[in-house]
């Protein structure tokens, strides 16, 4: 039998198995063009519009400008502002809600623990509640006059231009810590019992086992949680929005996603797709950097 005669099936065996995988692949493919490249592309198309009229009360009609847009984005204070506050918020709420996720989660691991199917359900609960219910519920808690604490709220003004940015992070904290345990704790379940046991044997605690153990190797989870947080963080909407019926420090610039709602109702479409093509860029630096900075480290 020549070598040729070998290859032939085999070669017949790679194209049907490339065929498989496409028919497989084929749906996605569909799916993840139609939602997700061609309205990116339309975006960068139109943040690349100007609106231009015959006259000063001629017909507007839009024309190709290029960079036009996006030299109005990097001038307009309030859109950076935003960035600012957001990136603020980031690096004191994610740390935060990350170590209480993952608190909890080494909580629920702990063989210590009891009733873990009743606290898991309770840490996850919060997530079921949609975001805008959550902010409603909230805002009713730190308004003055509506809520039933009122002697916290009278004296501390959480609603405030000084608090108000914390007390909208206490919302997003309050509804993500479950859902970010939850991705930690089916983490710490995937370890080896056999590692336990032989830390044990060498005489290692509980508090031992989670410091040494369980949060290295859950490492990968907690980078993941980290960087869901990061996208979260910049694409800040529903809280805010909210927020803004309770509180006159909540403007419609107040973040970077509000500030792209509102230039989209003036409406000027070209340039709120500029804002979002620069804040999904920044998204996409800012999470691509940590992700690399964690694999370094791990690396070390």
């Amino acid at each position: 039998m020549t070598t040729s005669t070998i290859a032939a099936p085999r070669r017949r065996r790679l194209v049907q198995h490339k065929r498989a995988i496409a028919f497989f692949v084929l749906p996605f493919g569909v799916l993840f063009t139609l939602f997700y490249l061609i309205p990116i592309g339309y975006a960068i198309y139109q943040s690349m519009l100007v609106v231009e009229r015959d006259g000063t009360f001629g017909e507007a009609h839009e024309v190709f400008g290029w960079f036009q847009q996006y030299v109005l984005v990097f001038q307009n204070g309030p859109f950076w502002r935003s960035v600012a506050r957001v990136l603020l918020f980031g690096v004191v709420q994610v740390p935060v809600m990350l170590g209480l996720a993952l608190l909890f989660a080494l909580l629920l691991d702990s063989p210590l623990v009891r009733g873990k199917k009743f606290f898991r359900l309770a840490f996850f609960v919060p997530y079921a509640v949609p975001g805008v219910i959550a902010a409603i519920m909230w805002g009713f808690l730190f308004s003055p006059n509506l809520s039933p604490f009122t002697a916290v709220t009278k004296n501390i003004d959480f609603l405030g231009a000084d608090l108000v940015l914390w007390s909208i992070a206490n919302v997003v904290t309050w509804v993500f810590v479950g859902y970010n345990m939850l991705i930690i704790y089916s983490s710490l379940l995937a370890i080896p019992t056999e590692i336990y046991e032989a830390a044990r044997l060498d005489g290692a605690g509980q508090a031992r086992i989670a410091w040494s153990i369980k949060i290295p190797l859950v490492r990968p989870a907690i980078v993941l949680t980290a960087i869901f947080s990061i996208i979260g963080t910049l694409q800040l909407l529903a809280e805010p929005q909210v927020f803004r019926s309770f509180s006159s420090a909540v403007t419609n610039t107040f973040t970077p996603n509000m500030t792209v709602y509102a230039t989209a109702s003036v409406p000027n479409a070209s340039l709120a797709a500029a804002f979002s093509v620069v804040l999904a860029l920044a998204t996409f630096i800012l999470s691509f950097t940590f992700l690399k900075l964690t694999q370094r480290k791990a690396a070390e």
